[in-house]
């Protein structure tokens, strides 16, 4: 199938801005006519959906109960997509951050890993467990980890590149429940986001990792150029603390997520 020219190309750049502002006109009025009643739309991967929204959510329809929420999961790629063609109103997002030079990128928080294994497997055992865990070791065995392009999974890749091993992964998946049942299965050793792993998962083992790998960031995007309703902000703060109203719109004035970086520079992330 052949490609857009580029005009056409910049037909439809035209056309999504359009639709912004659409929107964002539609947005500025019913904030005026009815504040506390809309729409949030928010794309995101599984495991935010699962592990980290289910509260946020509860709290944010406590105070908006005739806001209807509606969740899009995804890949980053989707994820963007679905931002830039103005499906979605907030982007939720731990990979990829360079594809969202076109939106206003909120850094929210750090999370790493852990490596999950049944409860007889030699890495549980505690005379290996009093050992620092080492990527050496996990080279070893047969891995279960996210799909590339998932949830850091460009920073665990990075860690054994480091040592020069190439991990030996035979199963991946874009959802953190079906690493565990893989694992559970005995196919091989997990490793996922330390977040996933809950008090109902007794029949597995979760090893610390996060001295292996560098912590992922992750970070709340919306389009430039949307209007965001009041209880937009809310659910921005409600899901990362420090991005107060105040912050969100000082970060909206800014040029490019460069100098929206510099505006944290100095703010201590959360660490999951």
């Amino acid at each position: 199938i052949q490609g857009l020219t580029p005009a056409g190309e910049r037909i439809v750049a035209i056309a999504r801005e359009l639709l912004v502002k659409a929107q964002s006109i539609k947005a500025v009025a019913e904030e005026q006519t009815c504040p506390n009643k809309g729409v949030l739309r928010i794309a995101t991967t599984n495991t935010q959906a699962r592990y980290m929204l289910p509260d946020v959510i509860e709290k944010f329809k406590a105070k908006y109960p005739d806001v209807s929420l509606h969740l899009h999961q995804g890949s980053p790629h989707q994820i963007y997509d679905a931002l830039l063609a103005g499906e979605v109103d907030l982007a939720i997002t731990t990979e990829a951050q360079y594809l969202f030079e076109n939106a206003v990128l909120l850094p929210c928080y750090l999370w790493n890993r852990s490596v999950i294994v049944k409860p007889d497997h030699p890495l549980a055992k505690p005379r290996k467990r009093n050992r620092p865990l080492t990527v050496q070791a996990l080279g070893k065995y047969d891995l279960i980890t996210y799909t590339f392009g998932f949830t850091g999974r460009s920073d665990l890749d990075h860690a054994f590149n480091r040592v020069g091993i190439l991990p030996n992964i035979v199963f991946t998946a874009t959802d953190a429940d079906v690493i565990k049942t893989y694992v559970r299965l005995g196919l091989g050793v997990g490793i996922m986001a330390s977040m996933a792993y809950t008090p109902e998962d007794t029949d597995l083992v979760a090893i610390d990792a996060s001295h292996l790998f560098q912590p992922s960031m992750t970070q709340i995007a919306f389009k430039r150029g949307t209007f965001l309703r009041n209880y937009m902000y809310d659910f921005i703060q409600f899901f990362s603390p420090h991005l107060s109203r105040e912050i969100v719109e000082k970060a909206e004035q800014l040029r490019d997520n460069s100098a929206i970086a510099r505006l944290f520079e100095h703010t201590k992330l959360e660490e999951k």
